[in-house]
Formats: structure tokens, C-alpha cells, sequence
């Protein structure tokens, strides 16, 4: 990823935790994306016994994933802390009395996965893969821990994101939206990581506000705003943000302002082994 756009994880991780607590009156199109994803495992035929919601958040997902898959064992998994104690807080307090709780919360990174290799059925992920600086690490992780077999679901945001908002705030040659990865790239991505017969798909979702600063409001409240490193330091002066203002307006319709979203859907399997006639191991060798 371009230096000025990596994000700064300390700072990310930081944003994370201070919005635990604003982040589900928020995140609206989180949960939307989250049960649209959730459908789409009707297709999928797998019983896992054990799951890793990677970038769990505040555990929206888990309680769907529960019921889907009764007999799995749920790692829950994400960047910051404060996040982790939210989704902590899901759990009923009869299942913490009976002792029937068999969720487990990791705090860790994407792009290094603190779980042994071939430990789970199902990695799932929803809107988390957008915040790491290197996606083809994400997917070889996601390819070790899964058993032959295993499942590779998630969810991202695709290039046209905020596009309304980059343009808006196109003027200062300063990072102030976050850039995001072609749905053909994260397929190829996918592929050089091991998986077997990728599927990936995308569509638009727009939400509209009644001005910029609701837009800049939510995204705060969700810890998502601007953490590139090529982001300005400083604070935003008045009349920056007057100009952003002002060229967003331009886009208004209906009395109404609006924010795209580009959703990509994506899904993958680890493949068994190849083995040879006498069941050994088939292994590729590539000349240079």
C-alpha cells in the first residue's frame, strides 16, 4: 500500500477503543452488511467446530453464527481491546452462570493471526479486511489457520467508497479518506494466497445526511475516520472545512446529502491436498 495511505495501526487501534461505546447507535450499515452476509451462508454447505469472527467488533455477528452453527466454538477476535469487552458483554449472564459459554476473545491483529496453523472450520469477517496495510498477508493467515476444507468468508469496502466525501476533501493534497482495494484485485489476492474457487460480488449502498458533518460525525462515532498516515495532523481549520462543505454540496439531492458505499462479498475454500495414486502428497515445483 502507497506510504501516505497505510494506515497507522496504534492510532487505528486507539480510535477503536474510544468508540466502543458510540459504536453500535452507529453502525447502522455495519449491521446491514453483517445480515445480508449472514444470508448468504444459506448457500454453504459446512458444519464448523470452531469459527473466527476476525474483527468481531462489538459481537454483532456472534449471536446469528451461534444459532446458524449451534455446536461451534467461536474465537472472537479484534484489534482493540475496549472492543473485546463490549462484545464480552453480549454474552447472557445465564450462560456465564451455567457455564455453557464457549466463546473465546483474542486480542490481535489480521495480519498475524495469534492461532495455530489448521485449528478452524470458518474464518468470517465483516468490514474488517479494510483496515489492514497488507491483504495478501491477511489471506495467507486466513489460509493457514483453516483446516483443509475450511471456509473464507467477508466482507469489505470496495474503491468507491466515500467517494462523495474524497472528492469533497480533494483540495489540500492531504490523505482524508482512506483508499480501498478493486474487488478483482482481493480475487486475485485470494487465489495467490492457496484458496480454491473464489466467488466475489459487490453493490452500492447509499446513505444520506442532512450535512457533511453528520457524515464526519458518524464515521468518528464508529472509530473510522482518517488514520492514514499521509493524513493531516493538525486540526482542520474553519475554512478547510467550510470548503469541504461547500464542495459536498454539490452533490446533494432531494434535500438530502449522500454517502456511497461499494460492499464487496467475498468467499473461498482451503483445498484438501492433492495426493498422488499411492496417497502421497503431491507437491508443485516451480522452476525459476
Amino acid at each position: 500500500m502507497n506510504g501516505s495511505f497505510a494506515q497507522d495501526q496504534r492510532q487505528m487501534r486507539r480510535s477503536f477503543d474510544k468508540a466502543a461505546t458510540t459504536y453500535d447507535q452507529a453502525a447502522v450499515l455495519q449491521r446491514e452488511v453483517c445480515v445480508r452476509a449472514l444470508e448468504r451462508l444459506d448457500l454453504v454447505k459446512l458444519d464448523p467446530a470452531a469459527i473466527i469472527d476476525a474483527g468481531c467488533g462489538t459481537g454483532f455477528a456472534s449471536p446469528a453464527l451461534h444459532k446458524r452453527y449451534p455446536r461451534a466454538k467461536l474465537v472472537a477476535l479484534d484489534i482493540a481491546p475496549a472492543m473485546l469487552r463490549k462484545a464480552r458483554s453480549r454474552i447472557s449472564v445465564w450462560k456465564k452462570w451455567i457455564g455453557s459459554n464457549r466463546d473465546v476473545f483474542v486480542c490481535g491483529d489480521n495480519e498475524r493471526l495469534p492461532l495455530r496453523s489448521a485449528c478452524v472450520d470458518m474464518l468470517w469477517s465483516n468490514l474488517a479486511f479494510q483496515w489492514v496495510n497488507d491483504l495478501p498477508a491477511v489471506f495467507a493467515e486466513s489460509q493457514r489457520v483453516l483446516r483443509p476444507g475450511g471456509l473464507l468468508m467477508f466482507t469489505t469496502f470496495g474503491p468507491d467508497t466515500l467517494k462523495e466525501l474524497r472528492a469533497a476533501c480533494a483540495a489540500d493534497g492531504k490523505v482524508h479518506v482512506n483508499r480501498f482495494i478493486d474487488m478483482h484485485d482481493i480475487g486475485d489476492m485470494m487465489i495467490g494466497a492457496g484458496f480454491a474457487d473464489p466467488v466475489m460480488d459487490m453493490e452500492y449502498v447509499t446513505l444520506t445526511y442532512t450535512d457533511v458533518r453528520s457524515v464526519m460525525r458518524e464515521l468518528k462515532a464508529l472509530g473510522a475516520h482518517n488514520v492514514a498516515v499521509g493524513r493531516n495532523r493538525g486540526l482542520t481549520g474553519k475554512q478547510t472545512l467550510r470548503e469541504i462543505e461547500r464542495r459536498y454540496e454539490s452533490f446533494r439531492q432531494a434535500e438530502r446529502l449522500p454517502a456511497t458505499f461499494e460492499i464487496i462479498y467475498g468467499h473461498a475454500w482451503k483445498p484438501f491436498p492433492r495426493t498422488g495414486p499411492g496417497g502421497r502428497p503431491v507437491i508443485d515445483i516451480k522452476s525459476t
